[in-house]
């Protein structure tokens, strides 16, 4: 039995992971998901990282997994504790010092997202392939996020030493799979998983994303 830790991304909460959640415990596993301090203006990297290792108390055979701006977070948690397997969904890869927003002013993120004007439609950008109930309750839970970790630079020297698997969504408005595929070959010398889906998978296809960590921790 494994331990699945769920970080979930920018200005969300736990329950983004609850489908998912439930697909890994029906398989015999143990799940962790924290709601991190989003909306605390005094929050940085630091006290992001104490949120899931808290959460995850003495609890062993770790397989992170951060989704979206999670992704930074869960590279740091596994710096700090065992983890057998780091699985970045959807997700930001930082190179040391650099802050988040260093990410949206790369010109390949910039050529990449071309494509239809989605303005500021939530929906159209994040939701647009999850179930519409389901996406109007994740409108609801959704809350604010502070600047701080934004701006933050990412505090590690280097990547951690835990192996890392990438995996992209083909159909997500947020990080076009392009780009996805670039920044993991040049920043983690990593050929990125693909599957179908959008910015918020674990939402829209939870049964087949459990299914694809499952399958990661089983190749270990």
């Amino acid at each position: 039995m494994a331990t699945f830790v769920l970080i979930h991304g920018a200005a969300d909460v736990a329950w983004y992971w609850h489908l998912t959640a439930e697909e890994l415990r029906a398989r015999g596993h143990d799940v962790v998901a924290m709601d991190l301090p989003c909306e605390d203006e005094s929050a940085g990297w630091s006290e992001y990282a104490d949120t899931v290792v808290e959460a995850i108390g003495d609890r062993t055979e770790l397989v992170v997994v951060g989704q979206s701006l999670g992704a930074v977070t869960a590279a740091l948690v596994c710096s700090r504790v065992p983890a057998e397997l780091l699985v970045l969904v959807a997700g930001m890869i930082p190179l040391p010092g650099e802050p988040v927003t260093e990410w949206f002013s790369n010109p390949d993120y910039a050529e990449a997202a071309r494509g239809p004007d989605y303005g500021d439609d939530e929906v159209a950008i994040f939701l647009h392939d999850v179930p519409p109930a389901l996406a109007a309750e994740a409108l609801e839970k959704g809350r604010g996020q502070a600047e701080k970790p934004m701006v933050e630079p990412w505090p590690l020297d280097a990547w951690p030493d835990v192996p890392t698997r990438v995996l992209l969504c083909r159909g997500d408005r947020m990080f076009p799979a392009a780009f996805q595929r670039r920044v993991a070959r040049e920043r983690l010398g990593i050929e990125p998983d693909e599957m179908d889906g959008g910015h918020y998978i674990a939402l829209s296809r939870p049964r087949e994303l459990a299914e694809r960590l499952v399958g990661y921790r089983a190749e270990l």
